[in-house]
C-alpha cells in the first residue's frame, strides 16, 4: 500500500478529519489480552484507587495506538507513518459504567518535510484534558 494523499495537496496547517474513539472497561480488557499488559490499574478499580489513581486507567500504548488512526485513516496506509512518538501527560480515566471514555482526537499538518514527507501534530484529549503532549507523526505522502 501507498499514501492515497498526495504531497502537493497538502499545505502546513491543514486538518485532517477528526475522530472520537470510545473505551470501556471491556475495551481494557480485550486490549490487555491482546498485548499481554496485565497490569492491574488497567481493570481493577480497587487496586488502582490503592496506588493513588482515580480510577482504572487506559494503556498508554493503547491511548497512543487510537491517536495514531486519525493519521492512518487520513493516508489510506498505516505504512505511511515512518516515526511517531508522544509523551503521556494524563491518563485516560475509564469508569466502570455503560459510556466508559472517550478518546477525541484532532491532528493537523505541522511542516512539510523533504521527500513527500509531512509532520503532523495530533492532540488527544479525554475528559476535556490533553492526555499526550508532544505527539507527532512523520508521514510519507504519495
Amino acid at each position: 500500500m501507498t499514501a492515497q494523499i498526495q504531497y502537493t495537496d497538502v499545505e502546513v496547517g491543514t486538518e485532517l478529519p477528526a475522530a472520537s474513539f470510545p473505551v470501556t472497561r471491556a475495551t481494557l480488557v480485550r486490549y490487555a489480552g491482546a498485548s499481554g499488559d496485565f497490569n492491574p490499574i488497567h481493570w481493577n478499580e480497587k487496586f488502582a484507587k490503592e496506588v493513588g489513581l482515580p480510577d482504572v486507567i487506559a494503556h498508554g500504548m493503547f491511548t497512543m495506538a487510537e491517536a495514531i488512526r486519525v493519521v492512518t485513516d487520513w493516508t489510506g496506509d498505516p505504512g505511511a507513518v515512518v516515526e511517531y512518538g508522544v509523551r503521556f501527560t494524563k491518563p485516560v480515566v475509564v469508569p466502570n459504567d455503560d459510556q466508559g471514555a472517550l478518546i477525541e482526537v484532532s491532528a493537523k499538518v505541522a511542516a512539510k518535510l523533504d521527500d513527500n514527507r509531512v509532520r503532523v501534530d495530533l492532540t488527544a484529549m479525554s475528559a476535556g484534558q490533553k492526555v499526550l503532549g508532544m505527539s507527532r507523526a512523520v508521514v510519507q505522502l504519495a
